[in-house]
């Protein structure tokens, strides 16, 4: 290793960024450990187990069932079960068999997870592509019939719940049909389409799920973008700016959102958590075949090691979304200091 390449690697090694990551990461897999045991704790509480469905089956035999409960696991108490689980995790990434598929838990997950994150990705594009220039011309027009307006629809769009926006559009797309998908990923012909022609077709059908999805947080950051430029439109560093006859423009844009954006880049962080439980009643309405479903049925079943793998999932995405919204609040503001933020 040459003298320039040496001192290249260490001074990423010693940077702000790179010590504060690793120390982000490190404090994450703390919180993993943490998580997943009071999940299993809390798991363990719940009455009876995947097999109390089977033991009302009278085509299972008591043998059957004593084989299943040894093959599982579930004849050692649970915090035996949780040691052997965590092991296999860390020694092999192995998260266990679904009780309910006889497949591993990882297979399952990365079957759904696809669907589910295009699903909420688009979702998350959607929302902020229209919520935040919405906001800026509510905040520009304060007062206005523009401004009440945009109120108006923000203060419906968070009055109707998740569930209520996919029933309703549920019932558009049964009344519009063939102009709108009622449910599925893909059409039946799918396969036989040119691959341009499968994108298309996800794409027709992940409209009404992506609507359903968008709506309720379009409503609440609007608002939240609205109210930050307000703020900050109102501070004395923007009338200097304007005193000095800088283009309005320049002011709105350059100075003022700049230093709006902060909280919304918070809420991106958040948002990113919720990737995956934030889908689950679209998922469900439109019959999308992603992560929400497929966790609902294990919770119902009991199927323990697949709910632990979804909930390490979301506990996941929740330390990299907020380590994610750090890292963008340091490049969008340089003035903040990463030590700085807990």
């Amino acid at each position: 290793m040459t003298n320039n390449t040496w001192n290249r690697l260490k001074t990423v090694v010693t940077s702000e960024t790179f010590l504060y990551v690793t120390k982000r990461l490190l404090q994450g897999l703390l919180t993993l450990l943490l998580a997943s045991a009071l999940s299993f704790l809390i798991i363990q509480f719940a009455p009876g187990d995947y097999l109390d469905t089977l033991r009302q089956n009278p085509k299972i035999s008591p043998e059957r069932i004593q084989e299943l409960q040894q093959q599982f696991g579930l004849d050692q108490p649970g915090y035996i079960q949780y040691w052997r689980w965590l092991g296999r995790v860390v020694t092999k990434f192995d998260f266990g068999t679904s009780f309910v598929y006889f497949r591993p838990v990882s297979e399952l997950l990365v079957e759904r997870m696809g669907a589910t994150l295009l699903l909420a990705s688009s979702s998350i594009i959607v929302t902020w592509a229209i919520a935040i220039p919405l906001g800026i011309v509510a905040a520009v027009k304060q007062n206005r019939t523009t401004d009440r307006v945009l109120q108006v629809m923000s203060y419906t769009g968070q009055g109707f719940p998740s569930f209520i926006t996919a029933l309703l559009l549920l019932f558009l797309a049964q009344n519009l049909s063939p102009l709108f998908p009622v449910g599925g990923m893909t059409s039946i012909n799918h396969a036989d389409l040119s691959p341009i022609g499968k994108i298309l077709d996800i794409g027709w059908h992940m409209i009404l799920p992506t609507i359903a999805l968008s709506i309720t947080s379009f409503a609440g950051l609007q608002r939240i973008t609205r109210g930050q430029l307000l703020e900050v439109l109102r501070q004395d560093y923007i009338q200097t700016a304007r005193a000095k006859g800088l283009p309005e423009n320049r002011v709105l844009y350059i100075h003022a959102l700049r230093n709006a954006i902060n909280p919304l880049i918070t809420i991106l962080g958040f948002e990113f958590a919720s990737l995956l439980s934030g889908s689950f009643i679209a998922e469900f309405f439109f019959n999308w075949p992603g992560l929400g479903r497929l966790i609902l049925q294990a919770v119902t079943a009991q199927d323990i090691y697949l709910v632990m793998a979804s909930l390490m999932m979301g506990a996941l995405m929740l330390i990299l979304g907020n380590l994610l919204a750090d890292l963008l609040l340091r490049v969008v503001d340089p003035r903040i200091r990463l030590e700085d933020l807990k």
